[in-house]
């Protein structure tokens, strides 16, 4: 029993020993590899087409990451589905040298908003770096009744479904934030889809819809223009990317913030120093000056986060956007 007992002991021993050998080893090898990465090209997927706000991000930080990395870094547009596509692509990708320039829809909600969406952003996609955030601007034509948020929305209320807002689609954060902005005002007016925000600009400038949120790089000039009318921003303050324009909490809309935002993520099976490489490298390329001032062109606050970071905001926004969808209904069609 005793000699039992004794060999038992020298067997828990040796695998202990064995265990922390492999422990240590894998300690001394996971930076060389992250050292060493990339071995090839890296291929950074966006689902949107050249020329949009998440392709032109993903080519502004190309070029400085590729000088970072030693190797060619490629952008590929892969468009369709609100970018889902090539957030997909991303989860799915086995070369540990794709990732992907994404946007809040296809990191948080995409599975909740169609069940079928074939990639679980929670389970499937490794969180990078948040780059640049914005906030929403909610804007009226020019004819617009109210001299304030206040005012405008009694008016909203008086009117009830008579009235309409526009967004770039179902389940666009457009869309779940004008239903958010619903229950916290208490107007009713119907959603009206388009296919893009061009086209929600071009209705509202013709009279077929009377709200919109919209990015404020695409709402300012028409705005400034005086086209249309700007009721307030989004941010929990006034925005530095339109500081003329007051914020909806501010004007008594309390606690209702929301922002669109871009960031890189990775597939899971992406190894954690290679991911944390990346994170360290893009959040020090966004706040360069001359990156800086590009994606604040672009209509982008700068952020770059660490991976705990974008994963916080994911978190976040999945249960905000989410709570939303379940209480409004909303499916992707």
């Amino acid at each position: 029993m005793i000699h039992t007992l004794n060999t038992s002991a020298r067997r828990a021993f040796v695998l202990l020993a064995l265990a922390a050998a492999t422990g240590a080893a894998f300690a001394q090898k996971a930076p060389a590899a992250a050292a060493n990465w990339p071995t090839k090209p890296v291929r950074i997927l966006v689902g949107f087409p050249a020329g949009s706000t998440p392709d032109l991000v993903a080519r502004t930080i190309s070029e400085p990451l590729s000088r970072a990395l030693g190797q060619p870094v490629i952008v590929d547009n892969k468009p369709g589905a609100g970018g889902n596509i090539a957030a997909d692509m991303v989860a799915k990708a086995t070369d540990n040298h794709t990732i992907g320039v994404l946007i809040n829809g296809n990191m948080t909600i995409a599975k909740l908003l169609n069940p079928a969406t074939p990639f679980d952003p929670q389970k499937d996609l490794a969180p990078i770096s948040l780059i640049g955030t914005a906030p929403l601007l909610l804007t009226a034509p020019a004819d617009a009744p109210g001299k304030d948020a206040q005012e405008f929305f009694l008016a909203a209320r008086n009117a009830g479904t008579k009235w309409s807002y526009g967004t770039p689609g179902i389940g666009t954060v457009g869309h779940i934030g004008m239903e958010l902005l619903k229950s916290k005002t208490n107007i009713d007016p119907v959603h009206v889809p388009y296919p893009g925000n061009p086209q929600v600009i071009n209705a509202m400038l013709g009279g077929q819809v009377h709200l919109s949120l919209l990015p404020p790089g695409l709402a300012g000039p028409q705005i400034r223009a005086g086209k249309l009318k700007a009721i307030g921003v989004t941010s929990s303050g006034r925005s530095a990317l339109v500081p003329e324009y007051p914020s909806l909490d501010e004007q008594g809309v309390r606690g209702f913030q929301l922002e669109i935002w871009t960031a890189a993520a990775a597939p899971k099976s992406l190894p954690r120093p290679v991911v944390d490489k990346l994170s360290r490298l893009i959040a020090e390329i966004v706040r360069t000056p001359e990156v800086r001032q590009k994606l604040f062109q672009q209509g982008w606050q700068v952020a770059g986060t660490s991976p705990e970071g974008l994963a916080n905001r994911v978190r976040q926004e999945t249960a905000l956007l989410g709570g939303v969808i379940a209480m409004r209904g909303i499916k992707a069609q």
